[in-house]
């Protein structure tokens, strides 16, 4: 049987695995808090996070770069990119928000050839909040999605929290459902493959 993109990388399907770990290493966070690349990779070890996304609008290109290689120097853990697919060459893969795939092109499947294109088999996620995204990424050569504002968060303004329903529309999806937004470490959430953490993993 073929693996999947994501079953390569992890040596497990995540389909079949729930509430996994999946760090997201906000350098804007870490410098707010004081807290060095060292403590974080720590902390992915201590709850075992199966992956990290490294997420930085602050920075410039180049020093993005620097961490993003510091990084994969200092731990196995596959590490994806947050919106920077110049610098998906240097880790496994590379997520986007709704608006980023609208800069590649207008029509999704158009988008996702033109990604594909840039990134080749690097992994690829793509941000969903309601039942019309999740159902378009269905027919989208993803290797996971992110749905949420599960709950508030201090680091991102929502409009919408689906609380509750995240279940029930994680369970529409053909890929791998990452919950975001406030999500704890040891939550578990139905039909979640991945609990996607910031600020809980200081707390």
């Amino acid at each position: 049987m073929n693996l999947t993109r994501f079953e390569e990388v992890l040596a497990f399907n995540p389909k079949i695995s729930s509430n996994n770990l999946y760090a997201l290493c906000d350098f804007q966070t870490l410098k707010n808090r004081n807290i060095s690349f060292e403590q974080f990779l720590e902390l992915c070890l201590k709850f075992d996070a199966k992956v990290i996304q490294y997420r930085d609008k602050i920075s410039t290109f180049e020093t993005k770069k620097e961490n993003l290689l510091y990084l994969k120097n200092k731990t196995n853990i596959p590490i994806i990119i947050n919106d920077e697919i110049d610098l998906v060459e240097f880790c496994e893969g590379l997520h986007l928000g709704q608006e980023d795939f609208n800069k590649f092109y207008s029509s999704k499947e158009l988008a996702v050839k033109l990604i594909r294109k840039k990134i080749g088999n690097k992994l690829l996620g793509l941000s969903t909040h309601n039942e019309k995204e999740i159902l378009e990424a269905n027919s989208l050569d993803l290797d996971m999605i992110g749905l949420g504002a599960y709950r508030a968060t201090a680091t991102k303004d929502v409009s919408v929290m689906l609380g509750e329903k995240i279940s029930y529309l994680a369970k529409i999806s053909n890929h791998p459902v990452c919950a975001i937004g406030g999500v704890k470490i040891a939550e578990e959430i139905k039909n979640i493959s991945f609990n996607v953490v910031g600020s809980s993993l200081y707390e």
